[in-house]
């Protein structure tokens, strides 16, 4: 156990204050969906803050990684949390000033992604350097877990303090954790520099953004399955869309019911996670990440779309997301194992692009569905009869209906990328 805790002392350091500072950065951004649905009562335009996260974030990825190669990991870093920092202190004047307004948020949160995209591909490739190779499952166990528990207390923390005494004091929280984790990097925190092959480095930058593209052209298995999870990731993020207008109009239901639904999801994660540290390696790796994706999206979506307590919304989201960190971990140890060290920035960027490009489209489309069909369908003439008695009524029960729709779609998205996915497996041996 002493040698461990020696051998992953940069990673905890790393991990733990990251960490911290991402629950902070979390908070800021639940409690700004309850301001905005509050003004505006609208799922798309409660949407379109994750959207204007996402959007940069999956068109410039493709590039960062680049830019991350041939960057020192740890200034990339520090320069991106400072950054991200300043545009929550605009947010913090313009809330004291009475002048925040939904487009300055939208703004912000562009400029957010923008930061993420550079910092997250030199935060992988960190975590890659600062731990040795028989840690990779453990940890990637041990980051799950961090980010499921960030998932259970953004929630139940930035209602607390949303209802409790407004944005500010999540802000002050939110700022209070990076000034923590900017000094955890800045002092406690040694990188080795990777050392570039001379022909490396007279590569041009579209050279080396065209040779991340090339890595996934050539290694057919991989590629597949980030257009599998690009399939998962459109419905979660639907999903995700879709949940605030089904839980926050209904008479038991609320923005205290929405924060522990969504901190299900993540008491979920952290079980999975715990489970995922232990779990010895399996014999196909790639099985285990269709088959838990098919059990999580074939539950979950229906769970939430037939029943109507919180009870029920509750257990849906602990199903839906207990498998999710054996799935990710499963991903995490093929990609690290596979991918050279000095390709890994350029590559998790090409990933991004294409894994994550259906995260903005989800938002929107299920933000949309429920304002301009669903809801409409459900509140007029045509839903009287089976559709009211399979939804409900009132509002809500167009999201309900769209639940409903999102459980179809992740398993057809499954059982077909599973009959791709079953040509292949994957061994540490390989």
């Amino acid at each position: 156990m002493k040698n461990t805790i020696k051998d992953l002392k940069i990673f905890l350091i790393l991990w733990s204050t990251q960490s911290l500072s991402q629950l902070g950065s979390a908070m800021t951004g639940f409690a700004l969906t309850l301001w905005l649905y509050e003004k505006t009562g609208s799922a798309l335009q409660t949407a379109l803050l994750a959207i204007c996260s996402y959007a940069p974030y999956v068109v410039m990825s493709i590039f960062a990684g680049a830019l991350s190669d041939r960057w020192n990991k740890k200034k990339v870093m520090l320069v991106c949390d400072t950054l991200a920092a300043c545009s929550t202190v605009l947010v913090l004047v313009l809330i004291r000033t009475d002048l925040l307004r939904p487009v300055h948020i939208y703004v912000l949160n562009v400029l957010n992604g923008l930061m993420n995209t550079v910092q997250q591909p030199a935060g992988d490739v960190a975590m890659t350097m600062i731990t040795p190779k028989k840690y990779f499952q453990k940890t990637s166990g041990m980051r799950s877990v961090s980010n499921s528990l960030v998932t259970i207390l953004n929630p139940i923390f930035a209602t607390a303090l949303f209802s409790f005494a407004g944005m500010n004091l999540v802000i002050y929280v939110d700022l209070t954790t990076f000034i923590i984790a900017f000094l955890a990097l800045l002092f406690g925190v040694k990188m080795s520099v990777l050392e570039a092959k001379k022909e490396e480095e007279r590569e041009s930058f579209l050279s080396t953004v065209k040779a991340g593209l090339a890595y996934l052209r050539d290694n057919d298995l991989i590629l597949v399955l980030i257009l599998f999870l690009a399939g998962v990731n459109l419905v979660a993020s639907a999903f995700d869309a879709v949940l605030p207008a089904l839980i926050l109009p209904r008479e038991n239901g609320g923005e205290a019911v929405l924060g522990i639904v969504s901190s299900c999801a993540g008491i979920a994660m952290l079980v999975g996670s715990m489970v995922v540290t232990v779990l010895p390696a399996p014999k196909n790796r790639v099985r285990v990440i269709y088959l838990t994706m098919l059990f999580s999206l074939g539950t979950e979506n229906f769970l939430l779309a037939f029943t109507q307590k919180p009870l029920f919304w509750c257990a849906g989201q602990v199903i839906g997301w207990v498998l999710v960190p054996i799935m990710s971990a499963n991903l995490d140890v093929i990609l690290r194992t596979t991918i050279p060290v000095e390709m890994q920035g350029r590559v998790y960027s090409c990933r991004n692009t294409l894994q994550f490009f259906t995260i903005p489209v989800g938002l929107f489309l299920g933000g949309l569905m429920v304002d301009q069909v669903c809801e409409p369908l459900m509140a007029s003439s045509y839903a009287e009869g089976m559709l009211v008695r399979l939804f409900g009524s009132g509002k809500g029960s167009g999201a309900t209906m769209m639940m409903f729709l999102l459980g179809i779609l992740g398993i057809v998205i499954c059982l077909g990328f599973g009959r791709i996915l079953r040509r292949y497996s994957y061994t540490e041996e390989q």
